[in-house]
């Protein structure tokens, strides 16, 4: 009477995984809690790697389990740039909901070539997940006086190599990197373009830009604004005179001046300070304008 086949659970716990995984990405209540950062760490890590080692070596001997884990981490790290590289072609572009399906088709693809692979070898060599086989494997390299000290040695080196690339991919991960710290400073015309500034007016008129600050200094911070026309400061509106901005917030207002002299080519200088430091300007820019003492001027 032929044995019956083992019934691996390997395969279902990566099923699982990954299902349990894209519902704590996708539904918006789970996403806010940090299961969802502890389940897409081994989604990217290493549950395509895993699958694609159990479709590519269904059997017990093909590896051992240090091989299998050692494999699945570092065949997790080079497909899922793969994928991401591949989407980069594709009008859904590299962006969180293409890429979670797009890791999930190809692991769930590689979980059912594995089970198809598995089904067609005898039961005692097709490779099933147990606890205590999968502890006597990676047990019996370090601790089996049949092998060289060598191999030991070096089973031993690869075990702590895996063991580092996780916690350095995880740490860095999970902490994310501080690029540099800087401020956008523009000013646009009043059709929203970097283009058509009003640069002639009569004596008295008033003038309007559209003028934006978006802060980057992972921090909060307070700004301060001048308006100066030839070295001259201009009065300016109460809500841009101070204003505070959270880290990757935008302030964009149209701000009214009012030219209080004649002249030609004259400088047009819009001086943006940082938390009350108003001996440097942190940023400016400045338009060339002309005022005449005729009324109607013209653009």
């Amino acid at each position: 009477m032929p044995n019956k086949r083992t019934i691996s659970v390997d395969i279902p716990i990566v099923a699982a995984l990954v299902l349990l995984t894209d519902l704590f990405i996708l539904v918006p209540a789970l996403a806010a809690t940090p299961i969802r950062s502890v389940l897409g760490l081994p989604m990217v890590l290493f549950l395509p790697g895993y699958a694609l080692i159990a479709a590519l070596f269904p059997g017990k001997d093909d590896l051992d389990g240090i091989e299998r884990l050692a494999l699945s981490l570092g065949l997790s790290i080079a497909v899922v740039p793969l994928i991401g590289l591949g989407l980069n072609y594709t009008p859904w572009g590299i962006r969180l909901i293409p890429i979670l399906v797009s890791l999930s088709v190809f692991t769930f693809i590689m979980c059912l070539v594995a089970v198809y692979r598995r089904s067609k070898l005898p039961s005692e060599k097709a490779f099933s997940l147990s606890l205590a086989e999968v502890y006597a494997s990676v047990k019996a390299p370090v601790s089996s006086q049949s092998e060289s000290k060598l191999d030991r040695v070096l089973t031993i080196i690869l075990v702590i190599a895996v063991l580092a690339s996780v916690v350095a991919l995880v740490h860095v991960m999970v902490t994310p990197k501080q690029g540099e710290k800087f401020t956008e400073f523009y000013i646009l015309g009043m059709d929203g373009k970097a283009d058509n500034y009003t640069t002639r007016f009569a004596l008295g008129d008033n003038g309007q830009v559209i003028v934006g600050v978006v802060n980057h200094e992972y921090e909060n911070v307070k700004y301060s604004m001048d308006i100066r026309l030839n070295n001259e400061s201009l009065p300016v509106p109460s809500n841009v005179q101070s204003f505070t901005l959270d880290d990757n917030a935008t302030w964009e207002q149209p701000v009214t001046f009012t030219p209080n002299s004649v002249g030609n080519n004259m400088k047009l200088e819009f001086l943006l300070y940082k938390n009350d430091n108003l001996t440097v300007p942190y940023r400016d820019l400045h338009l060339w304008v002309n005022v005449t003492r005729g009324a109607n001027a013209t653009e």
